[in-house]
This record gives structure tokens, C-alpha cells and sequence, in this order.
């Protein structure tokens, strides 16, 4: 019998909901903390820099913590648009976030407990602690995966706060393609993430069927493309590793 491709007679022993939390933290506290503060230092910058204050910056990140969206909802503020304009952005930008929180919920939630806990750990989703946790939740006991989960996410989303107030201070030190330059060090990393373990081939058709479509949908239609190339370059995918043979294990 196997749990999201590791066997359960594999699994290590549970480590308690409190070690597992410091276990996750460990995991985040390095260079996923290092590269998520580094975008986000562009982030605060880059409200700085356009005459927004601090707590809109904090606000921002405590509420929202998913850079494209908080990036839409700024640039859509400065530009007066109205709050359903901006909230509709914001929807389309985060869209990505709910299948990743439909996959990952389900490895993560521990039976018996409290359905609410799931529920409430679902806001700390985001790119970083999803390809972090799917990585690493099959290896732990069913028991400790929320807690390792939860640990790893509030040490990004503690750097990310840190990085938005060092951002916004340094508004006027740091160029602007430097600014623009912080901000696209999340998804390089995310991707390098990715890239660590390519033993399901549904992640390597999705990677290949995405970059494939990406171009000639945007050249196609550049304010719908990245949408439509991410929907088709997905189903591409999920159709041809059901077809495919299976990954190990």
C-alpha cells in the first residue's frame, strides 16, 4: 500500500506536531527563505517607490502573500481602477493557488483531527511551501504532515514581511530593474523546485506542454495567453500521463 507514492511501511516514525513544526521551519529557514524575502524586498520597493505607505505594503502581504496578485492589485490601485476591477485581477492572478490547494490538502490532512485546522492552514498555501510540502509530506507520517507544513510556511511568510519592510525602506537605494529583478526570483526558484524531481511524468509533460503553448498564445492574444496556454498546456498534460506509463512507484 502506498501514500502518494511512498510506501507506508516506509514511513518514519511520528515525530510530534511540535517537532515536526521545527522541522519544517528548518527546511524553509535557508535559501527558500533567503530567495522568497529577496522577491519580496522587490515587492516593498517597488511600493515605496510609488508612493504608497507601509501598511499597505504589510497589509498586502499579510493578507494576500501571493506576489502576482499583490504586483496586480497595486499596479490597478495607481491606476484608479475601481474594486472590482482589481478584484477580479486578483482573482485571475491567484487562480493557480486553488488546484495547488485541492492536491496538497488531502497529503497534508491528518484523520481525526479537526477538519478547521486543514482549513485554516489552506490560506499559507503558495508556490514555495506547496512544491515544498508535495516533496516532502509522502516521507512523513500521516501525523505530522500539517504541522511540518505549517512550520514551513510561516518561516516564509515571516520572511516575506521582512523582506516587504527592508523592501519599502530601500525604495530609494535600489534601481528599479534591480527591483523588477527580485520580484522573478520566487518563480526561478519555484521551478528549481520543480526541477529536483521529474519522477512523475506528469510534471515533465506539463513543464514541456506549458512552454510549448506559452509563445504562440501570447502572440496570439498577450492579455488571455498565459491563461489559456497554462488551462491547455495542463489538460495536454493530465491527458497524456494518464495514457503514458505510470511514474514508479
Amino acid at each position: 500500500m502506498s501514500v502518494n507514492g511512498a510506501a507506508t511501511d516506509d514511513l518514519p516514525a511520528q515525530m510530534g506536531v511540535h517537532a515536526a513544526a521545527r522541522a519544517g521551519a528548518r527546511a524553509a529557514s535557508l535559501a527558500p527563505s533567503m530567495v522568497l524575502g529577496a522577491s519580496y524586498i522587490g515587492f516593498g520597493s517597488y511600493v515605496g517607490a510609488h508612493g504608497l505607505g507601509l501598511d499597505y505594503a504589510l497589509f498586502s502581504t499579510v493578507t494576500a502573500w501571493a506576489l502576482p496578485g499583490q504586483l496586480a492589485a497595486t499596479e490597478l490601485y495607481l491606476a484608479g481602477s475601481g474594486l472590482l476591477a482589481v478584484a477580479l485581477a486578483v482573482a485571475l492572478a491567484n487562480m493557480r493557488l486553488a488546484p495547488m490547494t485541492v492536491v496538497m490538502m488531502p497529503v497534508v490532512h491528518v484523520p481525526g483531527r479537526a477538519a478547521w485546522r486543514t482549513y485554516a492552514a489552506a490560506f499559507y498555501v503558495a508556490v514555495t511551501c506547496w512544491a515544498m510540502t508535495m516533496m516532502t509530506a509522502p516521507r512523513l507520517a500521516r501525523a505530522d504532515r500539517l504541522a511540518w507544513f505549517v512550520g514551513c510556511s510561516l518561516m516564509l511568510w515571516t520572511a516575506s514581511l521582512v523582506g516587504t519592510v527592508i523592501g519599502f525602506y530601500a525604495a530609494e537605494f535600489l534601481p528599479k530593474p534591480l527591483t523588477l529583478a527580485l520580484v522573478f526570483l520566487n518563480p526561478l526558484y519555484f521551478m528549481l523546485l520543480f526541477l529536483q524531481d521529474l519522477r512523475d511524468r506528469s510534471r515533465i509533460y506539463a513543464l514541456v506542454s506549458g512552454a510549448a503553448l506559452g509563445i504562440p498564445f501570447h502572440l496570439l492574444t498577450p492579455d488571455w495567453g498565459l491563461l489559456i496556454a497554462g488551462l491547455a498546456g495542463g489538460t495536454l498534460a493530465a491527458i497524456l500521463a494518464r495514457r503514458g506509463p505510470r511514474s514508479p512507484g
